[in-house]
């Protein structure tokens, strides 16, 4: 193995999921989570972004149409992560959800990040994120980041909804 490090500026660009209804999974993508459809293939394929970029979501039943979920206990993507910009872009998230009667497997506050666990209608797992600023995220003695899991308060969570954050980004018609 090679010792050079990947380079710092790498991220995950996006996630490309078997679905077993392609209309369903678009559905879910669009309504409950708010990507919006860049491109559609018939019904094999369809691309999804937040503010415009080609695609964050390609959905595809190209060799899973009609097909169930794996079984628990098996190997695969345990889950994709969306990271929201802040919490209140995160607390609009959540109420969208509920809105729509989603629920949720868990909500946890890591120290580092508070995050909503779901699925989506053909089991895979998600998590929605916001990150805390670094200088805040915990630290042992030796300035190592030491990540928990503790319940995050929804409500709290909620409340931040309210508050209006500037736009990252203009949407171009």
């Amino acid at each position: 193995m090679g010792s050079d490090p990947i380079d710092a500026g790498v991220v995950v660009g996006h996630a490309h999921l078997r679905v077993a209804d392609l209309d369903r999974a678009v559905r879910f993508y669009s309504e409950a989570l708010g990507f919006e459809v860049t491109q559609r293939i018939g019904d094999s394929a369809a691309f999804l972004s937040a503010g415009g970029y080609h695609h964050h979501v390609g959905l595809n039943t190209w060799e899973s149409k009609g097909g169930a979920p794996p079984p628990p206990g098996t190997t695969g993507l345990y889950h994709v992560a969306f990271l929201y910009p802040n919490r209140p872009s995160l607390g609009r998230a959540l109420r969208r959800l509920l809105g729509l009667g989603v629920p949720l497997e868990g909500a946890s506050d890591h120290g580092v990040s508070e995050s909503l666990y779901l699925r989506d209608p053909d089991g895979n797992g998600l998590e929605l994120y916001c990150d805390r600023p670094r200088a805040l995220w915990p630290r042992d003695r030796e300035g190592r980041v030491q990540m928990y899991t503790r319940p995050l308060d929804l409500n709290e969570l909620l409340s931040t909804a309210e508050v209006t954050s500037a736009p990252t980004h203009t949407r171009r018609v």
